[in-house]
């Protein structure tokens, strides 16, 4: 009766059922790995974003496929922020990036086709690929004083079915940026093979340095970039998002022509948002001041107790929201994970959720309220070793 690309494996792993039962105790939960802003005791200006919504003109409906001009321009607006100039005719307006993943995936793919993804990576790409009939292959970065590309198994990893290479900028959960010669050689392979980039950044304004460049102005080869306020401005309640276009201008309006077509049969943008959207773009720079703090808060103090100790260490990170700790090999990872939970009541996650290559990787959010950070790191290190 049902599809085979639904035929997921759906039963809760040890971890998880450990989770749900803990919740259901009652018993006070340490949740290392929280990524929801709006439960991280961050504050936002809730009369303008409340006001932004309240506009007579939601009870017009003027649809457009690529979403309201004056939605895109903000959006135009925000890349020209960081000296980078778009038209609003290569922007689509969405309401996730998981729908502007779905676009891309029926504008690029036949049913088998490839795309080439990057491994450490977030797991949700699987799901939306199969969902799409579009198989994902894995692509390493590898952490020498700092993570890379491994342009050599990259190279390796592509065939004749390989229509694009997905980018996360920066990465999610290793926070490394593609730097500008990775952008090259990316560029260079692309271009060789007619084969496109799919740039992540939703998570680009969170740099915890310089201001890294966003793939929206590539013109080499055929480019998409998505973004969202979900990340951005910290609203994922809001579910608005966009995706961009960039390349040689054949096949950019090849391109442009067809997602018109794609989002036209779906129309899924709602007016509200869109008319509040400049006002919601906003947020963002009073959102990103808290996260900075936050961000430096939680790395001070877990650098501080890596310091004290010399059996974990932390992996360099150049943003987003994560952070990488390296464990020794005691017992394994899944095992340790369920000891934290069961006897401390912290949850973090082991690196195989996000493909790491070995056990002893572990992501922790840095976005986690502070006490609640400052108590999980100490009991994840002396847990460590424990052994």
């Amino acid at each position: 009766m049902f599809s085979d690309r639904t035929g997921w494996n759906l039963k809760c792993n040890k971890l998880s059922e450990a989770l749900a039962a803990y919740r259901s105790s009652g018993k006070p939960l340490i949740d290392l790995m929280q990524s929801n802003p709006t439960h991280c005791g961050f504050h936002f200006n809730a009369p303008q974003i409340l006001a932004s919504l309240n506009n007579s003109a939601s009870f017009t409906y003027e649809p457009d496929a690529q979403g309201l001009p004056q939605a895109r321009q903000a959006i135009a607006a925000y890349y020209s922020s960081r000296n980078c100039r778009l038209s609003i005719d290569d922007i689509f307006l969405t309401t996730s990036t998981s729908e502007a993943y779905s676009f891309l995936f029926r504008l690029l793919c036949n049913p088998g086709d490839e795309l080439l993804i990057p491994q450490p990576g977030y797991p949700l790409f699987g799901l939306l690929a199969g969902i799409q009939d579009v198989s994902l292959v894995p692509y390493p970065l590898v952490y020498d004083y700092g993570w890379q590309i491994d342009f050599q198994s990259l190279q390796l990893a592509i065939t004749a079915r390989t229509r694009g290479i997905i980018v996360v900028h920066p990465n999610n959960p290793t926070g490394h940026f593609c730097k500008p010669g990775e952008m090259e050689r990316l560029n260079q392979i692309c271009s060789e093979r007619q084969i496109a980039i799919i740039s992540d950044e939703v998570f680009l304004d969170f740099s915890l340095a310089e201001q890294h460049e966003s793939f929206a102005a590539n013109n080499e080869v055929l480019t998409f970039t998505m973004s969202g306020l979900s990340k951005i401005s910290g609203l994922p309640q809001m579910k608005l998002a966009w995706l961009t276009v960039a390349g040689p201008s054949d096949f950019k309006h090849q391109a442009i022509a067809r997602l018109e077509m794609i989002a036209d049969t779906y129309l899924s943008m709602n007016t509200p948002l869109q008319l509040a959207l400049p006002v919601l773009l906003e947020q963002r720079h009073q959102f990103r001041q808290q996260w900075l703090a936050r961000i430096q808060n939680n790395l001070a103090r877990l650098d501080a107790l890596l310091a004290s100790q010399e059996s974990c260490s932390r992996l360099k990170m150049e943003g987003g929201w994560y952070a990488v700790i390296k464990s020794p090999l005691t017992v394994g990872d899944d095992e340790l994970a369920l000891r934290l939970l069961t006897t401390r009541g912290v949850c973090v996650h082991p690196g195989h959720f996000y493909d790491f290559p070995s056990d002893g990787y572990w992501v922790v959010s840095l976005i986690t309220p502070e006490r609640e950070f400052a108590s999980g790191a100490d009991a994840l290190l002396a847990m460590f070793s424990a052994g």
